[in-house]
Parts: C-alpha cells; structure tokens; sequence
C-alpha cells in the first residue's frame, strides 16, 4: 500500500511538468465566454455533467466516478447506470467532480496550471478553511460578534468558491472548444483508450498535446567575410595571388 501510494506521488509529481497551457487563464474565462460563465455560475451541476460528459467525448461507456482519480472511483455501480452515477457526483461531490474533470483534461493534453491559477484555487481553499475555523470558534465561545464574523466570512467564502468554480468550468469548456476545432481546423485527435480514465494507474502520458503556436526560427544563412559581394562567388582572379609588402 505504501509503495503504491508513493508511485501515485511521484506520477503526480511528474505531472508537474507538463509544458502546455490553458486556452485561457482563470482571469480571462469571463471575456473569453461570458454567457456560459453564466450558466457555469446559475447551474454549476448542469454544467459539470455537460463537461465531463463532452470530456468522455459523448461515451458514458468511459465513465468512472470522479474520472478515477477516489478511492470509490469504479466501485459505483458506473458500468450498469453511468448518467444516475454521474448525475450523483456532480449533485453531491459538485467540488470533486469539477476537479475531476480538471485532471483529466490536463492529463490528456499535458496542461499545466499556471502560478496565477494556482493563486486563485489557493486563496479559494484557505478562504473556506479560514471560515470553518470561525465556526468553530464562534460555536465554542458563543459570543455574537465572533458569530456574525463567521457567518460573513461564510458567505464571503461562498461566493468565491461559487465564481471559481464557474471560471474553472467555463475554463474546460474553452478548452474543449480549441479540441473540437471550434477555434479553427481540429487537429488529428482520437478519443483516447478507456484505460486513460484511471489516471493514478497508468504512466504519464507523452508531452505532445497541442503544436506551438509560432514556427520555429529559421537560422539566418551565414554571412560572407567583410569586402565579399553578398550572395555570388568572388570573380574569376580574385583574390590576386600576392601584395607587395
């Protein structure tokens, strides 16, 4: 169990690596498709089954609870009912399912997140933490100014956590539209093999993923010496033989 846990570590260590970014960063959801940031923000779980759903590339067949990366991942019973198995995560474990989906496309394509991203889940997380914390102290102390503190800082943990996952799903989306060549031509893609859905158990995929978006630089051909005609060979004769000194 050890070692497996270890090897699970070091592939997620590994994944760090990756070399490819997002379409879009979390700063820019909003300008890159505002209306389905709407209906990320109004019907997070719609949106969620909708993502992973176009994420599976339309084939519940591939389905597995939280895209396999939880221990309960596989033992839900997917294979017999896969949309009432989604339909539960996205309802129930809404956070896990839009982290899921997360991991699976930046498995898939090599994406990285950037530090800027990392910042925003980062403070999303803490902000929760902090207000669990209030809680506590609120209900243990029982005084009405730590209450109403709490409770403000439960609703202001709320609401970032409700506009993050909202530009994390419009995020995926925008991503999937650059897969599906809504942006331009598609480029040869297949729909990967049904064991890519476990990801802790399987290698870390190539870095190939999405080409740069520039060519790479020609070198420049190389310079004649100083006093030679650019692009012709020296005349007949030329250099003379010999100066005199």
């Amino acid at each position: 169990m050890a070692s497996a846990s270890q090897d699970a570590m070091n592939k997620m260590q590994v994944r760090q690596s990756y070399r490819n970014l997002w379409h879009t960063d979390l700063m820019s959801t909003m300008q890159a498709d505002l209306p389905y940031c709407c209906f990320a923000l109004w019907c997070a779980p719609c949106a969620s089954y909708l993502l992973r759903k176009r994420a599976l590339y339309n084939d519940m067949t591939r389905y597995v609870c939280c895209a396999g990366y939880m221990p309960c991942s596989g033992r839900c019973g997917e294979s017999r009912c896969p949309e009432f198995c989604l339909c539960t995560e996205v309802f129930l474990c809404f956070g896990n399912s839009v982290a899921s989906t997360r991991f699976l496309l930046q498995d898939e394509f090599n994406i990285q997140t950037t530090q800027c991203d990392n910042c925003i889940i980062g403070f999303m997380v803490c902000l929760q933490q902090l207000a669990c914390i209030f809680s506590i102290v609120a209900m243990i102390v029982g005084s009405s100014e730590i209450s109403e503190a709490s409770q403000l800082l439960n609703c202001l943990a709320d609401f970032v956590y409700c506009t993050v996952c909202a530009c994390m799903q419009t995020q995926h989306k925008v991503e999937m539209d650059k897969r599906d060549g809504v942006f331009g031509p598609p480029g040869v893609m297949a729909v990967p093999p049904m064991q890519h859905m476990s990801r802790l158990d399987q290698p870390v995929p190539p870095p190939v993923g999405y080409p740069p978006p520039y060519p790479a630089p020609q070198p420049y051909p190389a310079q004649p010496a100083y006093g030679q005609p650019y692009g012709y060979p020296p005349p007949q004769g030329y250099p003379p033989a010999g100066y005199p000194k």
